[in-house]
This record gives C-alpha cells, structure tokens and sequence, in this order.
C-alpha cells in the first residue's frame, strides 16, 4: 500500500462530501488542559448522538496557536454541533506516546480516533487495522488506497502558499523573503513549494527578480529546518533564525514550523520597535486572530481549515457514513486560503490584490499549475 501526504481532489461522484468553507470559518481555538490522562469535556445536555470522539495530538501539543489548537477546536465543534456526545483529548510529548495515547483511547471504548499529523501516518494505519469497528481520521496524511476504516484529511497548502508568495513579493521593500520549517515532511515543503511558485509567478507577471531564502527547489525535500529534537515548539530557534534572515536582508519570513514560529513573530516584533518594516506570514490557522499580541507582525496566514474537517470526519462517523474515503481541502472547495491582511491591509496596493484574486482564479481553473512555478 502507498502512504501519501496528497490525494488527488475529491471529484462531485464520491461517496464522502465535506461542507466547503472559507478561511473566515476558522476562529480562535480553545486549548483544553494537559495531562497524561484523558481530557474529558462534558457533553451538551441536547446531544443528538451517543457517540464518543477522541483526539490525539501531535508532539508539538496544544498551545501552538494553530496545528493542534484547531484540530481540538475541530473536536470542540463536533461536541456542541451534537455528533458526538462525550469528547476526549490526549496529548503526545514525543513519537512514542503516539501508540501509548491511541491504546488508552481504544480502551476508553472512543468509537472514532481523529490523530494529527504526519508523522501519525504509520502507527494510525496500524492501529486502524487492529481495530476494524473504531472509525479514525488523520490530519495531514492520506493512504492510497484508502484503508477501510479510516478518513484521511490533507490539505493542498502550495496553492494557498503560492497566493501568499505573490502577496509577499509585492509587499517586500527588499526583494528578498525568508522561510524555515520544522521538519523536511511533506506537509511542511508544500508550504515552501507554493510561497516559491507564487513568488516566481510574481517576477514572471511583473519583471523582478523578488528572492527566497531558506529553501531551494534545486533540493526540494529539505531546506531551512528547526533543530529535530525540538521541531514546534522552540521560539529560540525562530526567533534567532529570523534574526539571521533580517540580517541577509530578508523583510517577511514564512515560519512553517509550529510554536516556533512565534518566535519568530517576537523577532519581527522587536525588529519593528528598532524602525524596522518588517512582517511574517503564519500558517495553519488565522494567526493573527490566535496569536494575540503579534497583530502588527502578521500580514496574512496560509489557513489550512482543520477544524471544519476534523468536525465533519466525527460527523460522517457518527452517522455510519465514513472510512475508506479521503478528503483534499483546496483553494477551490474552501479547505485552504490566505487570511485577511487585518491591520498590514494598507501595505497591500490595488494592483497585488487584484493579482492575487486572478491568480487564485486561475489556480481554480487549473490554467496555473503550482508545480509548473517551483519544480526545476
């Protein structure tokens, strides 16, 4: 069986259909108490099911005001929406708690398991296959072809990441952009693919020659990474890393690396109390709405909508309709996008913007191809 990040968009004939929504529907999440046991939450006194859904979150834990913030808000929603009636979380501190936390959900009797992240792909396939009658779904992650009783939900981030490349090559004052991940997987390079596509875009459409830094197709299956032991959540490397950026010039930078990244937006903070222009772009959630403190920092943020998938993957479980099926969040079904500009909307002139609506248009219709803009 192949095991892959990416799936090919789910057409109108298949059998599981996610409600489309657009990057406004992401609101702030809610981070739930940590601990080495189950966080239980309360079931609404009007639950429409008797059902049992449960989340294990990735290394980089709750509090990282986006990847795993929003896939808990996925399984608050499902609770108050009534698809489930009893919802628990549990937290990994490392890889090996991956196994460990999905055992206990099993016997806590949880009748569908949502795991987040890619690094999750192997043991939720196995898990899965051990236990046939517990319907689970997979943030980031995908198999080919689908295993029976799992949902998994990926995003196609280049293309929301290559509208937020045009936008930072209009915006730059410098010419030069700046990235890092958190580690070299592939949810964390479609980030980098797709801020170099629309970057490249930008100079084709408009005769300059804007520069990235930090990742480089000619080596696409790395570049610019945080330190493995630490990947989400060490605000000293991004904070340092963006000062290194800074330093070679850059004025945006694209953290794609978790709670590091907020250290990279104290960076640009401070950066800007010295006289400095210069802005960062967030990933996974609206960050400047879940990330408070840093609003004049952010210029935007490359959403991957988790938390209406995530709500819909319970649904469809509880109603008996999920597993074996796969889900593709695009710019054309809503499943990704770039926020709103918010504060920094002044820095955004007429014509980028209009530049990024063609461009999205064009995405849609399949005339630009992001591969077509990044791949040497």
């Amino acid at each position: 069986m192949r095991i892959s990040s990416r799936l090919v968009a789910l057409g109108a004939s298949a059998a599981i259909i996610f409600a489309a929504c657009g990057p406004g529907a992401s609101t702030a999440p809610s981070t739930g108490p940590t601990g080495s046991t189950p966080t239980a939450t309360p079931a609404p006194s009007a639950a429409a099911v008797n059902f049992k859904a449960c989340l294990v979150t990735d290394t980089g834990g709750l509090g990282d005001k986006g990847f795993n913030d929003n896939a808990l808000k996925g399984l608050q929603d499902a609770l108050a929406a009534g698809s489930a009636s009893e919802i628990k979380n549990l937290e990994s501190k490392k890889d090996g708690d991956y196994a460990s936390n999905i055992d206990l959900f099993v016997t806590d009797a949880c009748q569908q398991i949502t795991t987040v992240g890619f690094n999750m792909g192997a043991i939720t396939k196995t898990k899965a296959s051990e236990n046939p009658d517990i319907q689970f779904s997979i943030v980031d992650f995908a198999y080919d072809p689908p295993l029976a009783n799992v949902t998994g939900i990926v995003f196609a981030t280049e293309q929301a990441g290559m509208l937020a490349g045009y936008l930072a090559a209009g915006v730059s004052a410098t010419g030069k952009i700046g990235t890092y991940g958190g580690l070299p997987i592939p949810p964390v390079i479609d980030f980098m693919k797709g801020l170099y596509a629309g970057i490249a875009y930008y100079n084709k459409e408009n005769g300059t020659k804007v520069q990235l830094l930090g990742w480089d197709p000619a080596t696409p299956d790395t570049g610019v990474m945080a330190p493995a032991d630490n990947p989400w959540g060490n605000t000293d490397f991004g904070n340092q890393q963006a000062q290194a950026f800074f330093q070679e010039g850059a004025d945006i930078i694209l953290p794609v690396a978790g709670g590091t990244g907020i250290g990279t937006f104290t960076a640009a903070k401070q950066a800007q109390s010295q006289g400095k222009k210069v802005y960062a772009i967030g990933v996974d959630t609206d960050q400047y709405l879940t990330a408070p403190g840093f609003e004049g920092v952010i210029l935007t943020s490359i959403q991957k909508i988790i938390d209406k998938a995530v709500a819909d993957a319970i649904a469809l479980a509880a109603s008996g309709q999920a597993g074996g099926k796969n889900y593709v969040g695009t710019l054309a079904n809503g499943g990704v996008g770039i926020s709103p500009f918010h504060d920094l909307d002044s820095l955004v002139s007429a014509d980028v913007k209009s530049g990024i609506d063609a461009l999205k248009a064009k995405i849609v219709d399949g005339s630009v191809k992001v591969v077509d803009y990044w791949k040497k």
